[in-house]
């Protein structure tokens, strides 16, 4: 005799937690990742509260050991190297986010203009070429040293080299699109260029830029520390990692906590961030979640 199921004797659906449990077994790095990411976004929020003055001097307490008055010690002014590194996570997320979102939005214009119109590609390529076969670090000092030294100027010294990496990207996709026969045919029935951008071509576009925004960020955050290692990024008076690892070397025998603590940090974040975009790579990726 066959079994009648009825609407309410359905299986009922897996709750919040199970669906978290879930999430969680099958993306780890994302989940890792992300709560590196937001315990780190937390300290920078928070470091007007949890901290003291990043930029007291106290010569007595110079070269203190990490304790109960001061959690990471203190460096050859005797500032708190706690309140510097939470304050140094500021200027890299800052740092960070900010090259992302502008390399991915202005890498995505100029990449869909020469994935579409094949007058534009053979110019605007031959300059995104130029500009990648010159090292990074290298051309943002050049731009760097052109003006006054600033957090803002540091950005758009970061932005500049990773712009060409984001239009190869674009472009790649926008190539393979316009090939598929949907693309062709919406062509043929007459579709404006601008809706067919907005309603087909962006749209696929988003999940190899959002996983590449996260690598640029990882990478505009070591350059970042760079800079400031070498004395050209942002102005010594705002804590930065990379500076404060700079002051602290030559003094790393004495006291070794200067440099180890923000390198530490930096390199949490640089970890937290890569593991994220690996993550993202694999839950996008439709080749790569299947074979998952």
């Amino acid at each position: 005799m066959a079994s009648i199921t009825l609407a309410g004797d359905a299986e009922p659906r897996p709750g919040a937690l199970a669906r978290l449990v879930t999430f969680t077994r099958r993306n780890p790095t994302i989940v890792i990742g992300g709560l590196l990411m937001l315990a780190l976004a937390g300290l920078a929020l928070a470091a007007p509260y949890i901290t003291s003055d990043p930029l007291k001097m106290n010569p007595r307490m110079r070269f203190r050991l990490p304790g109960e008055q001061f959690w990471f010690g203190t460096d050859q002014f005797g500032r708190d190297v706690y309140a510097r590194t939470i304050w140094g996570t500021r200027v890299s997320l800052v740092v960070g986010l900010s090259v992302a979102a502008l390399a991915s939005v202005l890498g995505l214009i100029v990449g869909l203009l020469c994935g579409f119109y094949k007058a534009v590609d053979g110019v605007v390529m031959r300059v995104m070429d130029g500009i990648m076969a010159i090292p990074s670090i290298l051309l943002a000092i050049a731009l760097i040293t052109l003006t006054r030294p600033g957090l803002p100027i540091v950005i758009v010294a970061i932005v500049i080299p990773e712009i060409p990496r984001v239009v190869r990207l674009v472009r790649s996709v926008v190539l393979s699109l316009r090939a598929q026969p949907y693309i062709e045919a919406a062509i043929a029935g007459g579709t404006k260029t601008p809706k067919l951008l907005l309603r087909h071509i962006v749209p696929n576009t988003l999940a190899p830029l959002i996983v590449q925004a996260t690598y640029v960020c990882a990478s505009a955050i070591l350059t970042e520390a760079g800079l400031s290692f070498l004395g050209v990024g942002v102005p010594p008076e705002i804590p930065s990692w990379g500076n404060i690892i700079a002051q602290g070397r030559s003094f790393f025998q004495i006291a070794p906590w200067s440099i180890l603590i923000p390198g530490i940090f930096l390199a949490i974040m640089v970890l937290a961030v890569n593991m994220l975009g690996d993550g993202l790579r694999d839950r996008l990726d439709p080749r790569l979640a299947r074979r998952m």
